[in-house]
């Protein structure tokens, strides 16, 4: 078996509607053809790619413990993806991967899920973290 990429990421949420505008206007994905399963969702794009399908559920998922930890998408346009965090009033931490070209912006989104977007190159000069 060769693995290929990460295909997608599966979240149940009981904030459906808010999800979709969170990672919509955050993170720029587009609403796209789902199949029509018996339970509301959603899934958002990247391209062509659907790469978050969201589930609506009634009660949100209860502990202390994340059983996901985050996910992470790699990305290009630094600058205008902080404005869109500054402009929607989305708080981040910004850190640097030792040893490697990567600027990880750290967020979360509306249910509290930890994301990190990933910038490389010459992009990421002048940022301080």
């Amino acid at each position: 078996m060769k693995l290929g990429p990460l295909d997608h990421v599966n979240i149940r949420t009981a904030n459906l509607e808010n999800m979709i505008d969170w990672y919509c206007g955050v993170l720029g994905m587009t609403v796209g053809k789902r199949p029509p399963f018996g339970f509301p969702g959603a899934w958002l794009y990247t391209g062509d790619q659907a790469a978050v399908h969201l589930i609506g559920v009634d009660n949100p998922a209860s502990g202390d413990d994340p059983r996901l930890e985050h996910f992470a998408f790699s990305a290009s346009g630094l600058t205008s993806f902080l404005q869109t965090l500054e402009e929607r009033q989305v708080g981040y931490r910004m850190g640097r991967v030792p040893e490697f070209d990567i600027l990880q912006v750290n967020i979360f989104d509306p249910d509290g899920n930890h994301i990190h977007v990933d910038f490389t190159g010459p992009e990421t000069a002048g940022h301080a973290v």
